[in-house]
This record gives C-alpha cells, structure tokens and sequence, in this order.
C-alpha cells in the first residue's frame, strides 16, 4: 500500500462531504475522493441552483417524509437533525432563511454557496482529491482493507481502517452518479433494492402535448382502478405529460407501480375549490354572461386559454357550438372534465432528469445506529446509495447530511476508539 489513513470516503457529495468534515473534525486522518473534477457537483445545481438544503419539520412530522422505512433513518436524524445542519451552516458562515412548508434556504438562493461552504470545511481538515476514479475496495477476512483508485492515469493503493462509501444514486449522472457504489456493495456481497427514478415526471398516453402551468390542482394517483394517493398544489402539462411540485410527490408510488407492472392512471380535478353546485353555478353565469358565445369562449373563462383545445378534445365536446345550443349533456361533459381530467400513465422520466434515485443498497444490511455494513466490518454507507428516498422539500438533502455525519462519527469511534 502507497499510504495509510484512517479513513477513506468515496464521492464528494453532501453525504460523502458531511462525513469527512465530521470524521476529521474528531481528528482522524481522513482521505475524501472524487472522481469528478469538483466536489458537490450535484449539489451545485439542486433545486434549479437554490438548493433546499432541509426542512425544519419537527422529527415526527419530517419522518412521514421518509422512505420506505422512516425507522431506519430515526437514528441518523436524532444525532444530526435539521436544526443541526442548519446551525452547523450558519456557523461555518452561510447564513439561511426559512420559506413556505418549512423549507430551508441558503439566504443567497445560490446552490453554489452551499457546496462551497462544505468543501471549505472538508478541505481544512481533510486531504480532498478530484479525478480519483476508485476501482475497488480491499478486504480481508470480511473486514474492509483499503481500496485502488485511478489519478492522472495512474493506479494508487490506499490502506484504510475505514471506508465510507457515498456516491449517490443514478440521477443526473453527468455529474458522477453513475451507480458506482452499488458495484463496490454487490462486491462486498450486499444485495441492492432494485434503483428506479423518484421526484420524476410522469408520461402520459392518450395525450397531447401542452405547455402550461397551474396552479391549486389536485391530482389522484389511480393503480390497478383504485384511488392510493392525492396530492394538492401546482402542476405543469409538459411535451410529454405532467411534471411539477403535485407529480413529484406521487411519482414514488406511481413509478413503483408501473415497475411492477400495474395499471397506472392519473386524475387531475381542476377545480378543487368548487363542489359540484357551485361549479354548475359558475358555468351558468358565465354561459348567461355570453350568450353570443361559443362553448370555446366558455372555457377560456374556466381554464388557461393553452389548455382549451386539448379539453375540448379530451371531453369530447364541440368548442365551436354557440352556447344558445348548450345542452345538459354538455354541461355534465364540461363539469366531469374539470373535475375529473383522466390520463393513463405510460412511463416516468428518466434518471438524467430525476430528482433523486429510489431503490439502494439493502437497509437490512446497514446498522441503522453506525451507518456500517453488518456483512464486512468498518465498511459505512451513507446518502442517496442506500435505500432511502423522500418527498421534495428539502428532505433528501438532510437524509444525505444526516446518514453521512453518523457514519463519519461512527466510524471514528468503532476504528479509532473500538467503540
């Protein structure tokens, strides 16, 4: 071996650089690789460059958030919560402010500010190395070794007492998640819950593409022809279906639905704020307000006007009929499309554009108190490689912060002290 460190983190992403500054700031000789040119690539550009870095949810409230076992994650959060990365952030010099549902911000609304601060702390404490591509890990007598890694064309032996690997998931993988990780834990004989895209868009059939935004929708999930979720808020009709805040929080299940093969639908009631006689009171008001209109002209009073002619089309309903001519039918065609827009799902989005990976190496095989594998000793997980994902709003971040300071502090007492 070329040299000897305590411990050694594989990626530098939130998790992998949460891990170091808190391995090295209880004194360890730590060794953070990256195999892209910057650390916190990903991190750089989440939440469209704002970065939701948590949610200042109590425990209980933030652990609905959690899945699919929000047990496992309990521990992590109890020793590194989201009052804890915020005062930690605060006092490393970013200053944050609280928006809307709870949601955490850098003050600046730069992403790129959050990644600095971490990379900061991580390099005053740690050796940081970028283009490090690791090609293996080491063991010996189920016990974690070192590991080779590739620099400038050149191989490089390191021996370790420690390894915490934190590469992330498969989502946008230009900037280096590429499922690395989870050969590195096939190898060391973990299993990987299938990785499947989440906070994804949704593709429709039987659709034709809008662009159009909305706002105070709410969208029901349908499998197999049965309600399982509905969500509340704004959506967007894309080029290829429906994207947005609403379609992130039901792509989880709707993504594990079709994964497994199920009938997969979505429901889109437009006019949420009505019940039924109140919305046929609307439209009779509009209709007596034009009553030299056309149906078209009756619409664009109830819907963005981008949106009429695909309506039209989808309830099946004659846009240039004069309202003079409206009929009870059109009425019950009209008000079951505003409330009850039907589109079948085909697919989801891919990982390049999902927000996050679900699926992961096994919880089962990761001590949930250490972040450390129970198959190969002084080997830690932690971050988005495990099988652990959560709703949009600044969730996913801390469980990458949470899961990659416990494995950083557990690994220091387990190698270092014989915790």
């Amino acid at each position: 071996m070329e040299e000897t460190f305590d411990i050694v983190v594989v990626g530098a992403g939130p998790a992998g650089l949460m891990a170091t500054v808190a391995a090295a700031g209880k004194g360890a000789k730590v060794l953070l690789l990256e195999k892209m040119e910057k650390p916190a690539r990903k991190l750089r550009i989440t939440g469209k460059g704002r970065c939701n870095i948590t949610n200042i949810r109590p425990e209980e409230e933030f652990l609905k958030n959690i899945f699919p076992d929000s047990r496992f994650f309990r521990p992590s959060f109890r020793n590194f919560s989201n009052s804890d990365l915020v005062k930690f952030l605060n006092s490393a010099g970013l200053d944050t402010v609280e928006e809307r549902g709870g949601r955490v911000f850098p003050a600046s609304q730069k992403s790129w500010d959050v990644a600095d601060v971490l990379v900061k702390e991580a390099e005053k404490k740690a050796t940081v190395i970028c283009k490090a591509k690791v090609l293996r890990l080491f063991t010996e007598d189920n016990t974690v070794t070192g590991l080779c890694y590739e620099h400038h064309g050149r191989q490089v032996n390191i021996s370790a007492r420690a390894i915490i690997v934190a590469t992330g998931g498969l989502s946008y993988p230009l900037t280096g998640s590429t499922g690395d990780g989870y050969e590195f834990a096939r190898n060391a004989g973990h299993s990987i819950v299938q990785p499947r895209p989440s906070l994804t868009g949704l593709e429709l059939k039987d659709y034709e593409a809008i662009d159009v935004s909305l706002k105070n929708v709410e969208i029901s999930l349908v499998v197999d022809g049965g309600v399982v979720q509905k969500e509340f808020g704004e959506m967007e009709f894309t080029g290829y279906g429906i994207d947005g805040p609403v379609v992130m929080k039901i792509s989880r299940n709707a993504v594990n639905a079709i994964v497994d093969g199920k009938k997969v639908a979505v429901q889109i009631n437009l006019k949420p704020a009505l019940n039924r006689q109140q919305l046929i009171n609307r439209i009779e008001r509009e209709i007596t307000s034009l009553s030299n209109g056309y149906i078209s002209d009756l619409l664009t009073k109830l819907l963005p006007v981008s949106l009429v002619v695909s309506f039209v089309k989808k309830i099946q309903i004659a846009a240039n009929r004069k309202l003079a001519d409206f009929k009870s039918s059109d009425m019950e065609k009209i008000v079951n499309g505003l409330f009850s827009l039907k589109y079948p799902v085909s697919g989801f989005r891919p990982f390049n554009e999902a927000i996050v990976t679900a699926g992961g190496i096994n919880l089962q095989e990761i001590n949930s108190k250490t972040m450390c594998s129970t198959l190969i000793k002084n080997l830690f997980f932690a971050g988005e490689i495990i099988d652990l994902d959560a709703n949009t709003g600044g969730y996913n971040l801390q469980i990458a912060f949470s899961t990659g300071y416990l494995a950083g502090i557990m690994a220091i007492k387990i190698v270092i002290y014989d915790f």
